[in-house]
């Protein structure tokens, strides 16, 4: 597995340190970026505030709430960690998108590095509180392995962006924030798969009907892989495409 280079120059705007040079953002680029936060900010806002404007038994007796009915059965520590795992995951949520603004980055160079480290604090908070959810997953083993996967991604993918951007090396630091927040977005792709993975069960459905709570179930049963696996590619793909360093395999060698 090797890595491609990209070459870096001095920024002055960020002090002098290094930054990586590239072309204006082209116009599918901005409706990209802003299709990326508005998603972001509208499943921030209406997938996770409801767990925090009413009790979980409130919600499962409304059924709006989702997976309220399956953790409100559960220990208080796994509560705490739901709880813990909701509100940093929505900070990541919020505060991704605009790392990626170049406009920020360029003419606040400092408001892009304090966003940056509320995010990435609150990554390895949510990554923490979702491993310690993932065995406790309405999805069984399946969710257990998926979530449980995507937490240690999450925290290895944060981690390694952190460790770039602190020795200086910005075109590493942009591809693992990229893969980083490929994995933040699984908050949202997960929110979009379910219902067109329910719809995709409507002409199997028997003679009893459409049974909206088993197609959930079955819906749910898949999504803790989908959610996050066809992101990574995406972002790979991007970083290749932009120049940064990415993995590829190499026939005939190991990684390295």
């Amino acid at each position: 597995m090797t890595t491609t280079e990209t070459p870096v120059t001095a920024d002055p705007a960020a002090g002098g340190g290094p930054s990586l040079a590239s072309p204006p953002r082209r116009a599918g680029g901005r409706i990209g970026l802003a299709w990326v936060l508005l998603s972001s900010l509208g499943i921030a806002a209406f997938a996770v505030a409801p767990y925090l404007t009413a009790s979980l038994e409130a919600l499962a007796d409304s059924g709006t709430g989702g997976l309220a009915d399956h953790y409100a059965a559960q220990p208080p520590a796994v509560l705490v960690a739901f709880y813990v795992h909701i509100v940093a995951g929505g900070i990541a949520l919020v505060t991704g998108p605009f790392q990626f603004w170049r406009g920020l980055r360029d003419r606040a160079p400092g408001v892009h590095r304090w966003t940056g480290r509320v995010s990435l604090v609150a990554i390895a908070v949510a990554g923490l509180a979702g491993l310690a959810l993932a065995p406790f997953s309405a999805a069984g083993l399946v969710g257990t392995f998926g979530f449980g996967t995507l937490a240690v991604l999450w925290l290895l993918s944060g981690w390694r962006g952190y460790r770039a951007i602190r020795r200086g090396d910005v075109p590493s630091h942009r591809a693992w924030m990229t893969r980083t927040f490929a994995l933040t977005y699984a908050a949202v792709t997960l929110r979009l798969w379910l219902p067109l993975l329910m719809f995709a069960q409507v002409p199997f459905a028997g003679a009893g009907g459409f049974d909206a709570g088993a197609a959930f179930a079955n819906a749910y049963a898949v999504v803790p892989f989908l959610c996050w696996l066809p992101n990574l590619i995406v972002a790979e793909w991007l970083i290749r495409r932009r120049g940064l360093p990415s993995y590829r395999l190499v026939a005939g060698q190991g990684t390295r």
